[in-house]
C-alpha cells in the first residue's frame, strides 16, 4: 500500500478515536467545559484540535512536496509535544477514568505509528518540486475533511470554554448557616453541585459527597470532601445536620426509550429512596433535606395560556411531570422521621456550565433564532441565585418541624423562548433571525422535544413570599453577568 494512503487510513482511525474521546469523556462523563480546574487543559485541547483540523484537511486533499514535507513533519512533532504537555496537565488537575486512559493510550500508539509512516514518506515528498499537489482519494478524503471540520469546531468550543472559565466572575460568598454544619450532598459533581460543594467548603462546612467515582471526585475537590460510593457506606451512627440531594441523570440527550426512562427514574427516585432508607435507620436524623426537582412537575402549558404557575399549580399526566411527582414523593417520606423537606423545582439554570453554553453557541456564530414558534414560555434562573436561594430555604426551613414545602427556583421575569434568544442576541450583539423548525426537533428527540418546544410560565411565589431577593431578576442582567471575553476568538463577543 502507498505510504500516503496508509497514513490517511491511520489518520481516519485517529479521527474516530478522537471523536469518541471528546464526546464521551470531555463533554459527557467528565464535562470539562464546566470545570474551573480544566481551564488550562481546555486551552491546550483548543490549540491541538484547531491544528489537527488544518492537518486533516491539508493531508486529505493535497500532497506536501519539497520543503513543505519537512514543515508538515515538523508540525506533527510540535503536536506531539503539546500532547505530552496535555498528559501532564490532566494528571495535575483530575483523575482520569479507566476508559479515558485506555483511549488515550490507543490514540498515542496510533498517532506514533502514523507519525512514523509520515516520517518514512517525508524524504520521497521532499525530493519533489516545492508546492501543494492535489491528491483526492474519494470517500476517504471526504471523511477526513469532515473530521477536520469537526475537530476544528471542537477546538473553537474548547477555546470559548477556556476563556469563559478564566474570566468567570468571583461572586460574593454564600452563607448557609451561622455555625459549621455537617452536610451530605448527592449529585455534587454536576454543574450546580460542584459550585455548591465549593460554596459549602468556603462557608466552613464539612461535606460528605455521594458519588460513583470517589477517587476522582476527591481529587477534583483537593481532598477537602469525604467521598462515598453508596449510602451503604454510611453507618447508622453517622451524623449530618443537612442533606442536599441533587443527583439525577441528564434529562436532555438520549431519546426517552423505556430503558432511558428507567435510567432517569433510578437516578432520581431510586437514589432518593436510598437516602430516605438511611435516614429511617440513622441514630441521629438530619434536620433538613433539600431535594432537587424541576419545573417539569407542571407538565407543558398550552401556547397562548399566560397563566402564571406557582407552587400550588397542579401537575400533569405526562412522563416528565410524573417523574418529578414521584421524585418529590420519595423525598417527602423524610417528614415521617422528623426531617424538614424542601423540594426545589429548578428552571433552566444559567451559568458557565449546564445547558447555556451549547444553547448560546448558535447565537455566538450569528445563527441563533427562535425554536418552533418561539412562543413557549422559558423558566430560567441564574446559578448564583440557585445557591443563594438554596441557602435561604435552608435557613427558613430550619425554623420548621417535619414540614414539606416546594419552591420554584425560577427568576421573577417570565419570558418566551424567542424573547430569551432576542435578549441574548442584543447582549452578544448578534442577529437572531435563523429559526429552527419544530418538526426536525421532534423527529430527533421524540417525546423529549416537549422540553424545548413547549414550556411553562413558572413564577417563584414561595421564594419571593419568604423574602428572598434575586440578584439576577432579569434575563439581561443574568446574561451580562456571565463573562465571555472576545479576545483570541473574533466571532465571540463579550457578554455585557
Amino acid at each position: 500500500m502507498d505510504l500516503h494512503i496508509l497514513a490517511l487510513w491511520l489518520m481516519a482511525l485517529q479521527g474516530c478515536l478522537g471523536a469518541f474521546d471528546t464526546i464521551y469523556h470531555h463533554e459527557l462523563t467528565q464535562a470539562l467545559p464546566q470545570r474551573v480546574t480544566a481551564q488550562r487543559e481546555l486551552k491546550i485541547h483548543a490549540i491541538r484540535s484547531i491544528t489537527y483540523g488544518g492537518l486533516f484537511i491539508g493531508l486529505a486533499l493535497w500532497e506536501w512536496h519539497g520543503l513543505l514535507a519537512w514543515v508538515l513533519l515538523g508540525i506533527f512533532l510540535v503536536e506531539i509535544v503539546f500532547t505530552l504537555i496535555d498528559f501532564v496537565e490532566e494528571d495535575k488537575t483530575r483523575l482520569l477514568p479507566a476508559t479515558e486512559r485506555v483511549t488515550h493510550t490507543i490514540l498515542a500508539v496510533n498517532g506514533g505509528i502514523f507519525t512514523g509512516v509520515l516520517a518514512i514518506n517525508t524524504p520521497n515528498w521532499a525530493m519533489q518540486p516545492i508546492g501543494f499537489y492535489w491528491s483526492f482519494q474519494g470517500w476517504l478524503s471526504v471523511f477526513l475533511v469532515l473530521c477536520g471540520i469537526g475537530v476544528t469546531l471542537s477546538g473553537i468550543r474548547d477555546a470559548f470554554a477556556s476563556r469563559a472559565l478564566k474570566y468567570m466572575k468571583s461572586e460574593s460568598p454564600v452563607h448557609f448557616a451561622d455555625t459549621p454544619q455537617r452536610v451530605l450532598v448527592t449529585g455534587g459533581t454536576g454543574f450546580i453541585g460542584q459550585l455548591l460543594v465549593k460554596a459549602l467548603i468556603q462557608d466552613g462546612h464539612e461535606v460528605t459527597l455521594l458519588t460513583r467515582n470517589p477517587k476522582s471526585t476527591a481529587w477534583n475537590f483537593d481532598g477537602q470532601v469525604r467521598c462515598i460510593a453508596s449510602m451503604q457506606a454510611l453507618s447508622q451512627s453517622a451524623r449530618f445536620d443537612a442533606v442536599i440531594n441533587l443527583a439525577g441523570a441528564r434529562i436532555l440527550g438520549q431519546r426517552w426509550t423505556d430503558r432511558q426512562k428507567q435510567v432517569l427514574r433510578n437516578s432520581r427516585i431510586k437514589l432518593t429512596q436510598g437516602v430516605i432508607d438511611w435516614i429511617a435507620h440513622a441514630e441521629t436524623k438530619p434536620h433538613i433535606l433539600l431535594s432537587a426537582s424541576a419545573v417539569g412537575y407542571y407538565g407543558v402549558q398550552v401556547q397562548g395560556d399566560n397563566t402564571p404557575l406557582s407552587e400550588t399549580s397542579p401537575p400533569s399526566a405526562i412522563f416528565m411531570s410524573q417523574l418529578c411527582q414521584d421524585w418529590e414523593d420519595a423525598a417527602k417520606q423524610a417528614t415521617q422521621y422528623g426531617v424538614n423537606v424542601a423540594c426545589m423545582r429548578f428552571g433552566m439554570v444559567l451559568g458557565q456550565g449546564g445547558a447555556l453554553p451549547m444553547m448560546l453557541m448558535p447565537v455566538y456564530l450569528g445563527l441563533g433564532g427562535r425554536m418552533g414558534t418561539g412562543k413557549q414560555w422559558l423558566a430560567w434562573i441564574h446559578v448564583q441565585d440557585v445557591l443563594r436561594g438554596l441557602a435561604h430555604v435552608w435557613q427558613i426551613q430550619a425554623a420548621q418541624h417535619a414540614d414539606f414545602q416546594a419552591y420554584n427556583f425560577t427568576a421573577p421575569e417570565t419570558v418566551t423562548q424567542s424573547e430569551f434568544i432576542a435578549t441574548a442576541g442584543q447582549v452578544l450583539k448578534r442577529p437572531t433571525v435563523f429559526a429552527t423548525p419544530a418538526k426536525p426537533v421532534r423527529l430527533l428527540l421524540g417525546e423529549q422535544a416537549d422540553i424545548l418546544l413547549e414550556g411553562q410560565r413558572v413564577i417563584p411565589a414561595a421564594l419571593q413570599g419568604s423574602g428572598f431577593v434575586f440578584t439576577y431578576p432579569t434575563v439581561k442582567l443574568a446574561l451580562q453577568a456571565i463573562d465571555c471575553p472576545k479576545r483570541d476568538l473574533p466571532f465571540i463577543g463579550k457578554i455585557g
